[in-house]
């Protein structure tokens, strides 16, 4: 194990697509979900990077710890954020370089009902 200081692990970027295989029904699946659009909606608009657990608090969906894990895991998965692990805690952004390289406008298109109703 990598270790920055004595017992302190090194942050690890979890696995996610390469740009060029960012699939674009993946993406508009991942977005289907309203607390998914939500979550997305709050990290494309908000102070990035973010502790998912402070944007947890922030949003507060109503969803389990399990649930937003899940959520989290899926919108990584079709390529839309970024995740670090720093031992316990995940460090999330949205991939906005990356998605407009493959998708041109998609992400703000899909979003922007959503942010019109964040205050």
């Amino acid at each position: 194990m990598s270790v920055k200081e004595w017992g302190e692990p090194m942050p690890r970027t979890l696995p996610e697509p390469t740009v060029d295989s960012i699939d674009l029904t993946v993406v508009l699946s991942a977005l289907a979900d309203p607390a998914r659009r939500a979550l997305m909606a709050a990290l494309y608009d908000g102070p990035e990077p973010i502790d998912c657990a402070l944007l947890n608090e922030r949003l507060d969906l109503g969803l389990s710890n399990p649930t937003i894990s899940h959520h989290y895991r899926v919108l990584r998965e079709a390529g839309l954020t970024r995740t670090v692990a720093e031992g316990r805690k995940r460090i999330i952004r949205v991939r906005r370089d990356d998605m407009e390289a493959r998708f041109p406008g998609l992400l703000k298109a899909v979003l922007e009902p959503e942010l019109a109703r964040t205050p």
